[in-house]
């Protein structure tokens, strides 16, 4: 076979953050595949077919842009952040694992991409900076049980936890009843960190304390970072916006 897939990281939102591979593949795809607000993201370009599709379709838009690089076309599958982190990478392999054989021949390729965690801990300090975990919060593909349990685990090994997916409007309570798990675990003064649209035009970052944290401060365009016991707030002078880092070392510092 002769055609080319490349599952395409957008990053964030601003395109400064976009890498020059990923800009690359952008440009010689003959054909662009993807979730329409992340097709809208993409310059259009002179004989370039692009195929918008809803936001939880993501196996069949797997299976349509292998069909298409199977045929011969290049063919850009353009993901929001990292297309490795709860994103179009896996749906791609698992449609290549799942559906017609021939589709094992193709040369797929993945473009990484500044993820929503990295983005918004950069704009905060480093709360990273130790061990953390993501997850996402969704139990659309996975029971509650299931996310609850790795939740707590998490909370239990002391990770910094960055959740994905925290809220949308089908799925109104789970963030909240996350935040009750964090409150028997975590201190009152844990920070939270509600960072929505990351350098996007409409972004908003609040740092808050668990004990002030509210269910209603996040959207489905926010990540939530959720401190460790080692995770610290460095107040600055002035009202200016506090730094939040978690140490590299944990109980006795070297």
């Amino acid at each position: 076979m002769t055609g080319l897939l490349t599952v395409v990281g957008l990053g964030p939102g601003d395109p400064r953050y976009l890498t020059p591979a990923a800009s690359e593949a952008l440009a010689s795809a003959t054909d662009l595949v993807g979730y329409g607000p992340y097709v809208d993201r993409v310059p259009e370009r002179p004989g370039q077919r692009r195929y918008a599709s809803d936001n939880r379709v993501e196996l069949d838009r797997a299976c349509f842009a292998l069909d298409l690089a199977a045929k011969g076309a290049r063919v850009a599958v353009v993901s929001g952040g990292d297309p490795g982190v709860f994103a179009m990478a896996a749906a791609v392999f698992e449609a290549v694992d799942k559906g017609d054989p021939a589709w094992r021949s193709l040369d797929i390729r993945v473009e990484p991409g500044i993820t929503a965690m990295l983005a918004a801990a950069a704009r905060v300090g480093a709360p990273l900076g130790g061990d953390f975990c993501a997850m996402s919060l969704s139990d659309n593909l996975k029971p509650w049980e299931v996310v609850e349990a790795r939740l707590r685990a998490a909370l239990g090994a002391d990770f910094v936890v960055a959740l994905y997916n925290p809220i949308s409007s089908a799925r109104p309570w789970q963030l909240g009843a996350a935040f009750k798990i964090v409150a028997e675990t975590r201190e009152p003064d844990t920070p939270i960190i509600l960072a929505r649209a990351v350098m996007r035009q409409d972004e908003r970052i609040r740092i808050v304390l668990l004990s002030e944290v509210e269910a209603s401060m996040a959207d489905m365009s926010t990540i939530v970072i959720i401190g460790a016991s080692t995770t610290r707030l460095i107040e600055r002078s002035g009202g200016e916006t506090p730094y939040v880092y978690t140490p590299r070392f944990y109980g006795v510092r070297p």
